[in-house]
């Protein structure tokens, strides 16, 4: 996970158990009561926030799309979200396993199918466009090109 540039507490992955780069990826998270966000989602009810979890396969995302060993500082950004769907909370105790499989990617920008699931139950799922880029100061996406 090196790969990634997220630390903790943003680091949303513990572990990734398989990885062929370029075209699939899985990973997990296990959902604990110590995590920072649940200090206010929601009090005396805790429910992992959908934009983690989307967040979260966005970062398994990251692994999957950028080579492992390579040495140039590109950084894979979440670039826009598509049928999205959350289908159960998750919540402290859960065992978030993710899988991303890469749809396509033309030049430096893509898009991945991800789902997310707890004991076997789907949690989330959806399509995340992403954008490659090896220096952020020159970051600037234009939208039109993520509905190919």
């Amino acid at each position: 996970m090196d790969i990634l540039p997220h630390r903790y507490p943003m680091l949303l992955i513990d572990r990734i158990t398989e990885l062929d780069p370029q075209k699939r990826a899985v990973g997990y998270k296990n959902v604990t009561f110590n995590e920072p966000f649940f200090t206010g989602h929601f009090p005396n009810n805790p429910v992992m926030p959908g934009v983690l979890i989307i967040e979260a396969m966005a970062q398994l995302g990251g692994t999957a799309i950028l080579e492992p060993n390579s040495q140039t500082t590109t950084v894979p950004y979440l670039a826009g979200v598509d049928k999205v769907k959350f289908r159960r909370p998750v919540v402290p105790g859960d065992k978030l396993v993710m899988e991303v499989n890469v749809m396509w990617v033309r030049m430096n920008i893509g898009r991945l199918h991800a789902e997310a699931r707890v004991d076997d139950q789907l949690a989330c799922s959806g399509e995340l466009a992403f954008s490659i880029v090896s220096d952020t100061r020159l970051f600037r996406l234009d939208a039109s090109i993520l509905h190919m």
